[in-house]
């Protein structure tokens, strides 16, 4: 088939999604495919008169990308493009995306994982990989989410969104129950999360956020062990546990080598790895996600999985999750991106 791996865009999760795509299109490439590696925001400057030919390129257009431990400077990308255009689709990307029998979402983030890309791409009648727009943009948005985990007795920890400005930071610090977590609504990779252990680091959390968005979520903080599981089709994959080298699972601790310990399957008792593995289920399903997600959760002291949230496009780098939790059942890397496309054809082929 050819398939357009679409990756990078202009979202804090730039780097990581390059790296994610890169390796989808190598493995796609190695299963046979005619795939090709396109940067949604930049584009392709240049195409050939026959697209057809342009799934041929050496290397299927990859470049040798990796995750600095700093998230990307995104004024620093948006003058790299020569067209200068408002526009967050690049050059030709969606020429290119509909001369493909499917696109291999490796976004992350902003206009990837909230549903536009996704509706772009129904408007024009392309397959992709994942979700669909609405699953996506419910995901996406904590807000959103939470209330479809409360409305479905999904425990998750208390929540409470604010809207607020610089200059009432000071009051709200006084007044938000303490411990809590801070975190921007549409963030992932742990860019925009805080932990703010006294009511100082509190007032400084709730005034740094406001540089992700002016939405934000103020969350009981669960103390416990760190699970995610994966969901594969209609089944869930074992549960990872994670335990950072640092003080906090942040950006780098996520994509920097030796910055945590990942056990895979987790070391809990089967009875908790069933309930994780279900639990995961339930959030895929109440948010309408499709082929695959990652629900992040906590374990704590007294038995209790609290749901923090779910991934609608979990990451496929070297060191992600996903592509950890399928290896524990006998799945490689390769046939993990099969697996993507093929359940991701049934599905639109259905509606």
């Amino acid at each position: 088939m050819k398939i357009v791996v679409l990756a990078g865009g202009i979202s804090t999760e730039r780097e990581v999604s390059l790296v994610s795509g890169t390796g989808v299109c190598r493995a796609l490439r190695k299963n046979g495919h005619r795939a090709i590696l396109v940067d949604l925001f930049l584009g392709l400057e240049q195409v050939p008169a026959d697209l057809d030919t342009l799934f041929d390129a050496p290397d299927g257009l990859c470049a040798d990308v990796r995750v600095r431990a700093q998230a990307p400077d995104l004024e620093a990308v948006r003058r790299s493009r020569p067209d200068q255009s408002p526009s967050h689709i690049g050059p030709h990307v969606l020429e290119v995306c509909a001369a493909a029998d499917i696109v291999f979402l490796g976004l992350h983030g902003m206009d990837g994982e909230d549903g536009r890309i996704q509706a772009a791409l129904d408007l024009l009648g392309v397959p992709y990989t994942g979700s669909g727009h609405l699953a996506s943009a419910a995901a996406m948005d904590k807000a959103v989410a939470k209330r479809l985990m409360d409305a479905a007795d999904i425990p998750t920890p208390k929540w409470r969104l604010l809207e607020y400005g610089p200059e009432e930071a000071e009051s709200l610090a006084a007044e938000l129950p303490m411990p809590c977590v801070v975190k921007t609504i549409g963030g992932g990779s742990s860019l925009g999360v805080y932990l703010p252990e006294d009511r100082a680091q509190l007032r400084t959390a709730l005034n740094e956020v406001l540089g992700f968005g002016g939405k934000v979520l103020a969350e009981e903080r669960i103390y416990g062990r760190e699970l995610t599981v994966a969901v594969l089709g209609d089944q869930w994959l074992p549960a990872v546990e994670t335990v950072p080298a640092g003080k906090e699972f942040d950006y780098a601790a996520k994509y920097q080598a030796g910055a945590a310990v990942e056990t895979c399957p987790a070391q809990v008792p089967p009875e908790v790895m069933e309930a994780a593995g279900d639990l995961a289920l339930r959030v895929h399903r109440c948010l309408g996600l499709e082929v695959y997600s990652r629900t992040d959760m906590i374990l704590d002291e007294s038995g209790k999985l609290w749901v923090l949230e779910a991934n609608s496009l979990p990451g496929m780098t070297p060191t992600s999750f996903v592509p950890k939790e399928a290896a524990a059942v006998g799945i490689s890397y390769e046939q993990l991106c099969q697996r993507i496309v093929d359940l991701s054809m049934q599905i639109k082929r259905r509606g």
